[in-house]
C-alpha cells in the first residue's frame, strides 16, 4: 500500500480545510464582505483545481472551463463541496499501491495544454497547492486583525497524535 506519509498528508489537508473554514465563519459579512468575498474566491479556486485533478486521477473529463467558477458559491456550500471532496481524496489515497502511485497519467489543462504526470505528483501538487492558497486566506484574516489557524503539518501530528508531543523534563 501507499506511504503513510502520503496518507497523513491528505487528513491534514482534510483538518487544516476544517480549522480555516470555521475561521472564516467569524468573519463579519457586511463590514468585511470584500475580503471575504476575496477569501472564498481564492478556496473556490483550490476546490476547483482538487476538482480537476480528481478527474484526472481517474482518466476522466471534469468539465471545467477555468480554475475557478463564474459565480462565487456561499461559505457554507463551499465548505460542504469542500468535506466532500477532501473525503473523496482521503479514501483514494489510502487504495493506492506504490505501482498506481509511479503511473503517469496524461491529461488535458484547462487552458488546452497537454501535460502528464505521475499520480503521485498529482496528488503533491494537490495537497502543496491548498496549503499555499490556505496561507493567503490566512493573511486576508491576520490583515482583519482575525488570528488565522496555525494549520501546520507538526501541530496537526499535535492535536491528532498528542502522544508526539512531550514535555521537558
Amino acid at each position: 500500500m501507499i506511504s503513510q506519509l502520503l496518507a497523513s498528508l491528505f487528513k491534514y489537508k482534510t483538518w487544516a480545510n476544517e480549522e480555516l473554514f470555521h475561521g472564516l465563519r467569524g468573519m463579519n459579512e457586511t463590514a468585511q464582505n470584500a475580503d471575504r468575498h476575496a477569501a472564498i474566491r481564492i478556496l473556490n479556486h483550490v476546490h476547483v483545481v482538487d476538482r480537476i485533478f480528481e478527474a484526472n486521477l481517474q482518466r476522466r473529463r471534469h468539465g471545467y472551463a477555468a480554475t475557478n467558477t463564474p459565480d462565487t458559491p456561499s461559505l457554507q456550500s463551499l465548505w460542504g463541496s469542500v468535506r466532500t471532496t477532501d473525503r473523496w481524496y482521503c479514501e483514494y489515497v489510502s487504495s493506492l499501491g506504490c505501482d498506481a502511485l509511479e503511473e503517469q497519467i496524461e491529461f488535458q489543462f484547462v487552458d488546452g495544454e497537454l501535460g502528464r504526470m505521475s499520480r503521485e505528483e498529482m496528488l503533491t501538487h494537490v495537497v502543496t497547492h491548498g496549503s499555499y492558497h490556505r496561507g493567503a486566506v490566512g493573511r486576508i484574516m491576520a490583515q482583519l486583525s482575525i488570528a488565522p489557524p496555525r494549520d501546520i503539518f507538526t501541530r496537526y501530528l499535535h492535536t491528532t497524535q498528542p502522544d508526539r508531543r512531550r514535555q521537558h523534563a
